[in-house]
């Protein structure tokens, strides 16, 4: 059992740790300069993971917090796509483009906002570049099932599209209301069928909860819908609430969302549901079924966590092209520019659009890799980090394991000096991000009030 009303003592701002140093830290003396540096000193031998962000949405969902650009005209997404033609051209000056493409994604704004025709002029550019994609390559897509066609399905699956992942958040109609997404069971529906019946064999579903008018009843019947779609692996998002970052946020009426006791009940709930119909939990906020390569690779310590959430596509330097896209390789971050206008003058310049980022420094990527350690598979080997950085890590995290000792009196954690593990119980997952922060070197020297971060519960 549970005391949720004490676990809310919790709820306070938190990263999500997509990246550490989180997006906070990065800054904009790295500049276009910093990355041609080390994209031509790469090791060439280094896999590659690809990331394009198609930024385009016909209207706001409330909920979002994505970089979108909100349109109805065509000619915009025309523009946009001459200009990463012209990003391509420029990165490829820099970047050795034949090296091996291990992983692909299509994010947004909503990429099937682009017509069929549209989406086939994107592929053809990428391919035109990046030549070499290994056999087994991941290459996913994030769809709105209310703007999809057989055509675009089709020219996804001919350019090797082989993952889809569908936005769904809720199936109340009360809650779509309330964040302006109505989207009706059967419209995702057909979008599965759709994906199905043309040889996609790997299908997600994002769900959020903590939205408005969401409750635990409620909840329980978008699970019931869900699982009749019989999908192969859900994300299922806490609900982050920025509205000092997201204007679209400001319409939601924070006195309709749930109380963090409320959304702990509903992710207990949830745990306890996927799971018991056959699903397993992966890191934070990932469930997939036991013939999914998530699962395979858990009980291995060998799930990573990046910017497009979980994956077992460890080991490559991911590059972010268009508008507002984060790359990410041993000891970097970059990101490009949010502003349209900014991003567009940069590519006419002649250089990459790129806005800021940050060199890791050692103690960075100590961190890193103890971080994502514990948000991917909620134990930590001491003994192998110990070796990889030649460090006493009792020593080095002596503040960090202080900062344990709490989840270790409830429970939580259990860390075995012994052994040299540290583990986090099947309840202590549920604050996960809480129990990473104690090892975030930069989060200690922000107070707390002034911590520009969504609520962890």
């Amino acid at each position: 059992m549970i005391n949720f009303e004490l676990f809310s003592k919790y709820s306070k701002p938190g990263p999500r740790y997509t990246s550490y140093p989180t997006a906070p830290e990065f800054h904009e003396s790295f500049n276009a300069d910093s990355y041609v540096k080390i994209l031509e000193n790469q090791d060439k031998n280094r896999k590659l993971s690809l990331y394009f962000h198609l930024p385009f949405c016909r209207s706001a969902c409330y909920f979002c917090g994505c970089n979108v650009v909100f349109t109805s005209k065509d000619d915009k997404k025309e523009r946009y796509i001459g200009y990463l033609e012209k990003e391509l051209e420029i990165l490829s000056r820099h970047l050795d483009t034949s090296r091996e493409v291990i992983q692909m994604h299509f994010g947004g704004g909503t990429p099937t906002f682009f017509s069929a025709e549209q989406l086939q002029k994107i592929i053809t550019l990428i391919r035109k570049y990046f030549k070499n994609f290994a056999d087994d390559a991941e290459i996913s897509c994030e769809i709105d099932p209310r703007f999809l066609t057989q055509e675009q399905v089709d020219v996804l699956v001919k350019g090797g599209f082989n993952r889809v992942s569908f936005g769904v958040q809720d199936f109340n109609p009360t809650v779509q209301k309330a964040v302006h997404r109505i989207q009706p069971f059967e419209v995702t529906q057909n979008a599965v069928k759709m994906a199905r019946s043309a040889g996609i064999n790997s299908v997600n579903m994002d769900l959020i909860y903590g939205l408005p008018y969401q409750n635990l009843e409620t909840f329980k019947k978008t699970l019931e819908k869900a699982l009749l779609l019989d999908t192969d692996r859900f994300a299922v998002f806490n609900y982050a609430h920025v509205p000092w970052m997201k204007k679209t946020m400001r319409k939601i009426d924070e006195t309709t969302l749930p109380r963090p006791s409320e959304k702990l009940e509903i992710l207990k709930y949830t745990i306890d549901y996927l799971q018991s119909n056959g699903l397993k939990m992966i890191g934070m906020d990932h469930f997939a079924k036991p013939s999914d390569e998530l699962f395979l690779v858990i009980d291995k310590g060998e799930l990573h966590r990046n910017f497009q959430g979980y994956t077992t596509k460890g080991g490559a330097d991911l590059v972010g092209i268009g508008l507002t896209s984060i790359g990410e390789g041993i000891n970097h971050y970059v990101q490009n520019f949010k502003d349209m206008n900014l991003y567009e003058n940069a590519i006419d310049a002649g250089i990459l659009p790129v806005h800021r980022g940050l060199v890791l420094s050692s103690d960075d990527v100590l961190r890193k890799a103890v971080i994502m350690q514990l948000m991917s598979n909620f134990k930590l080997d001491i003994a192998k980090v110990e070796r990889e950085f030649e460090i006493d890590f009792f020593d080095y995290f002596s503040d960090a394991i202080e900062g344990l000792n709490s989840f270790v009196d409830e429970g939580l954690v259990e860390i075995d000096k012994q052994n040299k593990k540290i583990m986090v119980s099947a309840t202590g997952t549920l604050l996960i991000r809480n129990i990473s922060m104690p090892f975030d070197a930069y989060l200690k020297k922000v107070p707390e009030s002034k911590r520009k971060f969504s609520k962890t519960v």
